[in-house]
């Protein structure tokens, strides 16, 4: 049951992105978007202090430092990839973490893997490869697309295996709020760069702000299951289903309120779909199995 909170949040994160890619044409950066996010999200783990937890010295607060780093690194590649390339393009290929949620959980945390977890690591990318292959014919973009969109998804896989290893000896409720606030602070550097009118300006407003609470949301979801119940592998398989989303969301969004989607040929987006359904498919996988 634990699974259906990254089901939830790889909703939540689609729609979240589709925000953010409205308010990206409209010129507004993802530092800003960044900084804007990590207040939020600093403000609802919060909630999560009342849980309680054992915490740990003061001479160990360099974990959650090091969890917000990368917290921050993931979700501004995620933003600079979306600012760059379609949503269905990015978004699907953020499935690339399973592989290497799957890899770090092994190397690093000599955790064994089941055959079935492993099969639905290698059909999830498969899916990303076929959603890649159909941006060819922009190549430049693409190339840049996808590099940012690994780059996320290297900085969250390491992200999630450092928060199942250290979560449980905080206590979540320690944990968590913690790593947050961090990054809420650091997030400070970004000031010179945060264009403020995107949060005073009526018309952008509701976008950034829709946006940013959204992918605060979507982190609860992903982070407190992680940390509570572990899982690491499978819960990155159901929340690949955002490939998914990532397509028929963005397409249907390009054609209400305008976008790139909306100008490619129904073929590319089929293919698109295609790589996405092949997503789905690890999921069910990697849940009819035992991890």
């Amino acid at each position: 049951m634990h699974l259906l909170l990254p089901l939830l949040a790889s909703l939540l994160f689609v729609v979240g992105l589709i925000f953010v890619k409205q308010v990206s044409r409209a010129g507004i950066s993802p530092w800003t978007i960044t900084f804007v996010s990590n207040q939020w999200a600093a403000i609802l783990f919060s909630i999560l202090w009342l849980f309680g937890g054992s915490g740990q010295p003061w001479s160990l607060l360099w974990q959650p430092a090091v969890v917000a780093c990368l917290y921050i690194l993931g979700l501004t590649f995620t933003f600079s990839a979306v600012e760059n390339g379609d949503v269905s393009l990015a978004t699907p290929i953020f499935g690339v973490k399973v592989v290497l949620v799957a890899v770090l959980l092994t190397f690093v945390a000599s955790q064994q893997l089941s055959a079935n977890l492993w099969y639905a690591a290698c059909l999830a990318s498969l899916g990303i490869g076929l959603i890649q292959w159909t941006g060819a014919a922009h190549h430049h973009r693409v190339a840049m697309t996808v590099s940012l969109a690994i780059a996320a998804a290297v900085s969250f896989a390491t992200f999630d295996v450092l928060v199942q290893r250290w979560a449980p000896a905080w206590g979540a409720g320690r944990f968590l709020p913690i790593v947050y606030w961090m990054a809420a602070v650091l997030s400070l550097g970004f000031l010179p760069h945060v264009q403020w009118h995107a949060i005073t300006d009526r018309k952008l407003r509701p976008a950034v702000l829709a946006g940013t609470i959204l992918i605060a949301l979507q982190a609860i979801c992903i982070v407190l299951t992680l940390s509570v119940f572990g899982d690491a592998t499978r819960v990155n398989v159901v929340y690949a289903l955002r490939g998914l989303w990532g397509v028929l969301f963005a397409w249907a969004a390009a054609h209400w309120w305008g976008g790139s989607e909306a100008e490619l040929p129904r073929q590319t987006m089929l293919l698109r779909l295609g790589g996405a359904g092949l997503l789905t498919a690890a999921v069910i996988l990697a849940i009819s199995g035992r991890g």
